[in-house]
Protein backbone atom coordinates (compact mmCIF):
# COMPACT_ATOMS: atom_id res chain seq x y z
CA UNK A 1 0.00 0.00 0.00
CA UNK A 2 2.56 2.46 0.82
CA UNK A 3 4.40 1.78 -2.32
CA UNK A 4 1.40 2.63 -4.31
CA UNK A 5 0.75 5.77 -2.90
CA UNK A 6 4.71 7.25 -2.82
CA UNK A 7 4.44 6.23 -7.07
CA UNK A 8 0.88 8.28 -7.01
CA UNK A 9 2.13 10.90 -5.24
CA UNK A 10 5.33 10.80 -7.78
CA UNK A 11 3.62 10.52 -10.52
CA UNK A 12 1.17 13.41 -9.40
CA UNK A 13 4.22 15.57 -8.57
CA UNK A 14 5.44 15.10 -11.47
CA UNK A 15 2.76 16.36 -13.53
CA UNK A 16 2.85 19.58 -11.14
CA UNK A 17 6.49 20.31 -12.07
CA UNK A 18 5.25 19.91 -15.98
CA UNK A 19 2.20 22.08 -15.65
CA UNK A 20 4.00 24.75 -13.66
CA UNK A 21 7.50 24.50 -14.92
CA UNK A 22 7.31 26.55 -18.24
CA UNK A 23 4.91 29.11 -17.15
CA UNK A 24 7.25 30.35 -14.68
CA UNK A 25 10.15 29.89 -17.12
CA UNK A 26 8.55 31.93 -19.24
CA UNK A 27 7.58 34.45 -17.03
CA UNK A 28 11.03 35.19 -15.92
CA UNK A 29 12.94 35.34 -19.37
CA UNK A 30 10.57 37.64 -21.01
CA UNK A 31 9.34 40.43 -18.59
CA UNK A 32 7.16 43.03 -20.33
CA UNK A 33 8.73 46.51 -20.86
CA UNK A 34 6.64 47.71 -17.80
CA UNK A 35 8.44 46.43 -15.39
CA UNK A 36 10.50 47.96 -12.89
CA UNK A 37 14.45 47.14 -12.42
CA UNK A 38 15.42 47.35 -8.73
CA UNK A 39 18.95 46.67 -9.21
CA UNK A 40 22.53 48.29 -10.65
CA UNK A 41 25.39 46.56 -11.53
CA UNK A 42 29.03 48.29 -10.10
CA UNK A 43 31.07 47.57 -13.14
CA UNK A 44 30.99 46.53 -16.95
CA UNK A 45 31.08 43.41 -16.02
CA UNK A 46 27.88 43.29 -13.55
CA UNK A 47 25.81 45.86 -14.97
CA UNK A 48 21.83 45.44 -15.24
CA UNK A 49 20.34 45.11 -18.21
CA UNK A 50 17.29 47.55 -18.33
CA UNK A 51 15.13 47.05 -22.06
CA UNK A 52 13.79 50.24 -23.67
CA UNK A 53 10.53 51.84 -21.99
CA UNK A 54 11.69 49.86 -18.75
CA UNK A 55 12.67 51.88 -15.51
CA UNK A 56 15.28 51.27 -12.92
CA UNK A 57 14.69 52.45 -9.71
CA UNK A 58 16.81 51.86 -6.85
CA UNK A 59 18.25 53.09 -3.40
CA UNK A 60 21.60 53.95 -3.61
CA UNK A 61 24.44 55.56 -1.79
CA UNK A 62 26.80 58.87 -2.98
CA UNK A 63 29.67 57.91 -4.60
CA UNK A 64 28.87 54.23 -5.91
CA UNK A 65 29.38 53.82 -9.49
CA UNK A 66 26.15 52.31 -10.76
CA UNK A 67 25.50 50.68 -14.28
CA UNK A 68 23.11 49.60 -16.73
CA UNK A 69 23.12 47.94 -20.21
CA UNK A 70 21.00 47.97 -23.11
CA UNK A 71 20.62 46.37 -26.61
CA UNK A 72 20.44 49.29 -29.87
CA UNK A 73 19.24 48.50 -33.21
CA UNK A 74 20.33 49.94 -36.84
CA UNK A 75 18.59 53.12 -37.21
CA UNK A 76 17.36 53.42 -33.53
CA UNK A 77 17.81 56.81 -31.46
CA UNK A 78 17.53 55.98 -27.94
CA UNK A 79 17.58 58.47 -25.22
CA UNK A 80 18.39 58.17 -21.54
CA UNK A 81 16.32 59.94 -18.93
CA UNK A 82 17.98 59.95 -14.81
CA UNK A 83 16.27 61.18 -11.98
CA UNK A 84 18.26 61.25 -8.57
CA UNK A 85 16.29 62.23 -5.35
CA UNK A 86 19.38 64.12 -3.30
CA UNK A 87 19.99 63.02 0.73
CA UNK A 88 18.39 65.86 2.75
CA UNK A 89 19.57 69.20 3.31
CA UNK A 90 20.63 69.27 6.71
CA UNK A 91 23.06 66.33 6.26
CA UNK A 92 24.80 67.52 3.37
CA UNK A 93 27.96 69.66 3.22
CA UNK A 94 28.08 71.13 -0.44
CA UNK A 95 27.39 71.12 -3.78
CA UNK A 96 27.55 67.54 -5.78
CA UNK A 97 28.09 66.92 -9.24
CA UNK A 98 26.49 64.17 -11.20
CA UNK A 99 26.85 62.72 -14.34
CA UNK A 100 25.78 60.25 -17.07
CA UNK A 101 28.04 58.49 -19.65
CA UNK A 102 27.05 55.92 -22.23
CA UNK A 103 29.99 53.96 -23.97
CA UNK A 104 29.54 51.16 -26.75
CA UNK A 105 30.76 47.46 -26.53
CA UNK A 106 34.10 48.52 -26.88
CA UNK A 107 34.37 50.64 -23.93
CA UNK A 108 33.75 53.80 -26.39
CA UNK A 109 32.44 56.68 -24.75
CA UNK A 110 29.69 57.87 -26.92
CA UNK A 111 28.88 61.42 -27.15
CA UNK A 112 25.42 62.75 -26.47
CA UNK A 113 23.47 64.99 -29.05
CA UNK A 114 20.98 66.46 -26.00
CA UNK A 115 20.12 66.50 -22.53
CA UNK A 116 21.93 67.62 -19.27
CA UNK A 117 24.86 65.43 -19.39
CA UNK A 118 26.36 66.74 -16.44
CA UNK A 119 24.03 68.92 -13.54
CA UNK A 120 25.61 70.49 -10.42
CA UNK A 121 22.66 70.22 -7.59
CA UNK A 122 23.26 72.49 -5.24
CA UNK A 123 22.56 72.00 -1.36
CA UNK A 124 18.89 73.20 -1.23
CA UNK A 125 18.00 71.17 -4.09
CA UNK A 126 15.86 67.77 -3.43
CA UNK A 127 15.57 66.25 -7.31
CA UNK A 128 18.28 67.09 -10.00
CA UNK A 129 17.53 65.85 -13.90
CA UNK A 130 19.72 64.38 -16.22
CA UNK A 131 19.43 63.45 -19.98
CA UNK A 132 21.49 61.95 -22.67
CA UNK A 133 20.32 61.63 -26.31
CA UNK A 134 22.71 59.18 -28.33
CA UNK A 135 23.51 59.71 -31.98
CA UNK A 136 21.55 57.41 -34.58
CA UNK A 137 22.83 53.68 -34.07
CA UNK A 138 24.44 52.93 -37.90
CA UNK A 139 24.22 49.54 -39.54
CA UNK A 140 27.77 49.91 -40.76
CA UNK A 141 30.90 52.18 -40.22
CA UNK A 142 34.77 52.61 -41.16
CA UNK A 143 37.07 50.76 -38.57
CA UNK A 144 38.57 54.03 -37.48
CA UNK A 145 35.15 55.72 -36.64
CA UNK A 146 33.67 56.19 -33.63
CA UNK A 147 30.03 56.18 -35.16
CA UNK A 148 27.75 53.73 -33.02
CA UNK A 149 27.04 50.21 -34.36
CA UNK A 150 24.35 48.03 -33.51
CA UNK A 151 25.14 46.25 -30.26
CA UNK A 152 25.34 46.10 -26.55
CA UNK A 153 25.72 49.92 -24.62
CA UNK A 154 26.68 50.79 -21.20
CA UNK A 155 25.58 53.44 -19.05
CA UNK A 156 27.24 55.01 -15.80
CA UNK A 157 25.58 57.29 -13.62
CA UNK A 158 28.10 58.92 -11.15
CA UNK A 159 28.68 62.00 -8.59
CA UNK A 160 32.58 63.53 -10.42
CA UNK A 161 32.77 66.21 -7.38
CA UNK A 162 31.30 66.83 -3.98
CA UNK A 163 33.07 66.98 -0.37
CA UNK A 164 34.36 64.09 1.16
CA UNK A 165 31.96 64.49 3.97
CA UNK A 166 28.70 63.54 1.55
CA UNK A 167 30.32 60.05 0.25
CA UNK A 168 27.36 57.21 1.63
CA UNK A 169 24.56 59.25 2.22
CA UNK A 170 21.74 57.61 1.10
CA UNK A 171 20.14 58.62 -2.91
CA UNK A 172 17.40 57.81 -4.46
CA UNK A 173 18.27 57.15 -8.76
CA UNK A 174 15.51 56.41 -11.43
CA UNK A 175 16.28 56.10 -14.95
CA UNK A 176 14.72 55.58 -18.37
CA UNK A 177 15.51 54.41 -21.46
CA UNK A 178 13.73 55.52 -24.28
CA UNK A 179 14.20 54.62 -28.40
CA UNK A 180 12.71 56.12 -31.65
CA UNK A 181 13.46 54.37 -35.08
CA UNK A 182 13.99 56.68 -38.09
CA UNK A 183 15.50 59.63 -38.43
CA UNK A 184 15.19 61.40 -35.00
CA UNK A 185 16.25 65.03 -34.36
CA UNK A 186 17.93 66.62 -31.24
CA UNK A 187 16.57 69.13 -29.70
CA UNK A 188 16.82 72.75 -31.59
CA UNK A 189 18.07 70.93 -34.61
CA UNK A 190 16.45 72.54 -37.50
CA UNK A 191 18.13 74.76 -40.08
CA UNK A 192 16.61 77.87 -40.54
CA UNK A 193 18.30 79.23 -43.62
CA UNK A 194 20.50 77.20 -46.43
CA UNK A 195 24.45 77.40 -45.46
CA UNK A 196 25.18 78.93 -48.96
CA UNK A 197 22.71 81.58 -50.04
CA UNK A 198 21.18 81.24 -53.26
CA UNK A 199 23.35 82.66 -56.23
CA UNK A 200 21.22 84.86 -58.86
CA UNK A 201 23.70 84.91 -62.10
CA UNK A 202 21.16 86.78 -63.96
CA UNK A 203 18.29 85.42 -66.51
CA UNK A 204 17.21 86.21 -70.06
CA UNK A 205 14.87 89.14 -70.80
CA UNK A 206 12.65 89.50 -73.51
CA UNK A 207 13.51 92.65 -75.53
CA UNK A 208 10.02 94.12 -75.18
CA UNK A 209 10.21 93.22 -71.32
CA UNK A 210 10.11 95.77 -68.59
CA UNK A 211 13.53 95.59 -65.91
CA UNK A 212 12.59 95.02 -62.45
CA UNK A 213 13.23 97.39 -60.09
CA UNK A 214 15.14 95.74 -58.02
CA UNK A 215 18.77 95.06 -59.66
CA UNK A 216 19.98 91.11 -58.97
CA UNK A 217 23.06 90.73 -57.07
CA UNK A 218 25.01 90.00 -60.37
CA UNK A 219 23.66 93.37 -62.00
CA UNK A 220 24.83 95.28 -58.78
CA UNK A 221 28.30 93.32 -58.61
CA UNK A 222 31.29 96.04 -59.42
CA UNK A 223 32.69 95.21 -62.73
CA UNK A 224 36.44 94.99 -63.60
CA UNK A 225 37.92 97.97 -64.92
CA UNK A 226 38.64 98.01 -68.65
CA UNK A 227 42.20 98.57 -69.77
CA UNK A 228 43.83 100.80 -71.84
CA UNK A 229 44.29 98.94 -75.26
CA UNK A 230 47.54 98.96 -76.85
CA UNK A 231 51.38 97.52 -77.34
CA UNK A 232 52.14 98.72 -73.42
CA UNK A 233 49.00 96.97 -72.15
CA UNK A 234 49.97 93.59 -73.10
CA UNK A 235 52.74 94.39 -70.88
CA UNK A 236 52.36 93.59 -66.79
CA UNK A 237 54.24 94.72 -63.94
CA UNK A 238 56.16 91.78 -63.68
CA UNK A 239 57.50 92.30 -67.18
CA UNK A 240 58.17 95.43 -66.18
CA UNK A 241 60.21 94.43 -63.41
CA UNK A 242 61.95 91.53 -65.35
CA UNK A 243 63.05 94.09 -68.03
CA UNK A 244 64.27 96.63 -65.27
CA UNK A 245 66.53 93.81 -63.58
CA UNK A 246 67.66 92.30 -66.26
CA UNK A 247 69.36 95.85 -67.38
CA UNK A 248 70.91 96.74 -64.11
CA UNK A 249 72.50 92.99 -64.28
CA UNK A 250 74.17 93.75 -67.25
CA UNK A 251 75.46 97.57 -66.12
CA UNK A 252 76.69 95.92 -62.96
CA UNK A 253 78.21 93.14 -65.04
CA UNK A 254 79.82 95.45 -67.25
CA UNK A 255 80.79 97.49 -64.45
CA UNK A 256 82.28 94.65 -62.42
CA UNK A 257 84.30 93.48 -65.85
CA UNK A 258 86.30 96.76 -65.96
CA UNK A 259 87.55 97.06 -62.16
CA UNK A 260 88.48 93.19 -62.66
CA UNK A 261 90.14 93.37 -65.98
CA UNK A 262 91.82 97.30 -65.66
CA UNK A 263 91.75 98.27 -62.06
CA UNK A 264 94.97 100.42 -62.34
CA UNK A 265 93.02 102.63 -65.23
CA UNK A 266 89.22 102.91 -63.06
CA UNK A 267 91.39 104.28 -59.50
CA UNK A 268 93.30 106.73 -61.67
CA UNK A 269 90.35 108.06 -63.18
CA UNK A 270 88.94 108.28 -59.51
CA UNK A 271 91.69 110.61 -58.76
Amino acid sequence: MRAKRFAALSAAGAVLLLTAGPAAADGSASPSPSDTVGTAGTSFLTATTVRPGQTAKLSASTGDYLYWSFAAAAGQTDRVEVTLTMPPATSRHGNATWTVEAFDGLRRRQACTAGAQTVTAATGDTTVSLGCTLRQVRSWAESWSGDPLPGTYYLRLSATDLPEQDLGLPIQAELRITAHNGDAQPDGASLKAPLSPPVNPGATVAPDAVASAAPSAAASAPRPVERAKGWFSSLSTRWLWTIGGGVLAAVAGVFGYGLTRHPRRWFSAAR
